[in-house]
């Protein structure tokens, strides 16, 4: 965490959650109740995705994400990281999905796989500063 600066947390009320975390700033704090208005909120504004290891909701969020660049509704130039690659290779078959023709190889290639936090960042900054995003 860098010291001074602002956290955002966008939560989902579960019964098994215990809520945003301890570093997310409370002005920044937002806790929903239905899936599909966190969704629509979390990429209003996105200028990039970066996704660590996780679970349904994870995978939820970051398939919505990718059909929204797909079918054009959002930027398609929209940065994805998948962090883990070994997780995110073997649990997902992407070059199955360009065999089969559902996904492009376009699409595919636009994903970033890095283990590495500073690998991930310098394409971050890199795709916004090429994008026009700065």
């Amino acid at each position: 965490m860098v010291p001074g600066a602002k956290n955002l947390g966008m939560g989902i009320t579960l019964p098994f959650e215990e809520g945003l975390n301890e570093f997310v700033t409370q002005e920044l704090a937002f806790e929903f109740h239905y899936f599909f208005t966190r969704k629509f909120w979390m990429v209003y504004h996105c200028q990039a995705l970066v996704a660590a290891p996780g679970g349904f909701g994870t995978l939820d969020e970051l398939f919505e994400v990718l059909t929204l660049k797909q079918t054009g509704k959002i930027q398609k130039n929209l940065p994805v990281i998948l962090f883990g690659e070994e997780y995110w290779k073997k649990i997902v078959n992407w070059e199955a999905l360009v065999e089969f023709g559902t996904v492009s190889q376009e699409d595919y290639d636009s994903l970033y796989f890095t283990d590495d936090s500073n690998e991930a960042f310098e394409y971050l900054v890199e795709c916004l500063t090429n994008n026009g995003n700065s």
